[in-house]
């Protein structure tokens, strides 16, 4: 594993625990060697996480659409990123974001951040993404999410086997340990079963 993918809000949210748990992952992809690859932008936890990887001297690559660099969205200083790449529109960021990334870590952020992971679990299980999916669970956020793919699995929409793919965490230990010895689930064939 050499990069990941971090999904994050462009806001920072109503507590100051958001934003530290961004500079710690922000931390730990420095202290694990792992480049960041993330939306590009520079404020919230987006500009948190970025400025905190380039401050540690990482690697940062930014993928950005278009209409959002027309809006004037705020970029972290450009000279400091590693690369910034500027695509057509957000499907291909979130494509490039997956094609580029050995893995998957959403922060605390919005529907753009949930929908985002939903898509690269769902394309894992697809086998169109062979990446490892975290929600990296910062004082409880993403609890009621874990329950709604519990109850997924317990109304036969979801196996327990590709819940299993999917990890809901506030340890960065067990996500890098997740991360590192993560197969991929096997890739369905017989679409009958679940959705």
């Amino acid at each position: 594993m050499k990069k990941v993918a971090v999904y994050c809000g462009a806001s920072t949210g109503n507590d100051p625990i958001y934003t530290q748990a961004a500079i710690r992952l922000g931390n730990w992809l420095v202290d694990h060697h792992l480049e960041l690859i993330y939306g590009g932008g520079g404020i919230g936890l987006m500009g948190t996480i970025s400025k905190q990887v380039i401050k540690r001297g990482g690697q940062v690559r930014g993928i950005m659409p278009q209409e959002l660099v027309d809006r004037g969205a705020e970029l972290v200083e450009l000279a400091k990123l590693s690369d910034l790449t500027v695509v057509k529109d957000m499907s291909e960021r979130k494509e490039q974001m997956m094609m580029l990334s050995d893995g998957c870590i959403a922060l605390p952020g919005g529907i753009g951040t949930l929908e985002e992971m939903s898509q690269a679990f769902s394309w894992a299980r697809l086998g169109n993404n062979s990446n490892p999916c975290v929600f990296y669970n910062v004082a409880g956020y993403y609890d009621s999410l874990k329950t709604m793919f519990d109850k997924m699995v317990t109304s036969d929409f979801l196996t327990q086997t590709d819940h299993d793919k999917l990890l809901f965490s506030s340890s960065l230990d067990e996500i890098y340990s997740f991360m590192t010895t993560y197969i991929p689930p096997k890739i369905r064939f017989n679409l009958d079963g679940d959705s």
